[in-house]
């Protein structure tokens, strides 16, 4: 049996102590975009699970939309990423 072998590391520790595993990612077809999801995204691209450029490949987002994901992680927390509280966050 023969296991493809990914690049990068197999699993990073979060800081709440959680693993994150490529396996926890949304799968590559993911179409409807909820905002656990998006938090996943950025959490592994953050922590170095994966990088920027294959995040956008493999999800097909723009590098403008995966940078707008991170700064509202970065600033106000995943709840930033619900469609609902867009207006909110960005008005600051």
């Amino acid at each position: 049996m023969y296991i493809k072998r990914e690049k990068g590391p197999i699993f990073v520790v979060l800081p709440d102590g959680t693993k994150l595993t490529r396996s926890d990612l949304p799968p590559a077809n993911t179409k409807r975009w909820v905002a656990r999801r998006k938090a996943v995204v950025v959490a592994a691209v953050d922590h170095g699970l994966i990088e920027p450029s294959e995040a956008c490949e493999m999800y097909r987002l723009s590098d403008e939309e995966l940078e707008i994901w991170r700064a509202a992680v970065r600033n106000f927390g995943a709840a930033a990423l619900r469609v609902t509280a867009i207006q909110k966050y960005r008005q600051l």
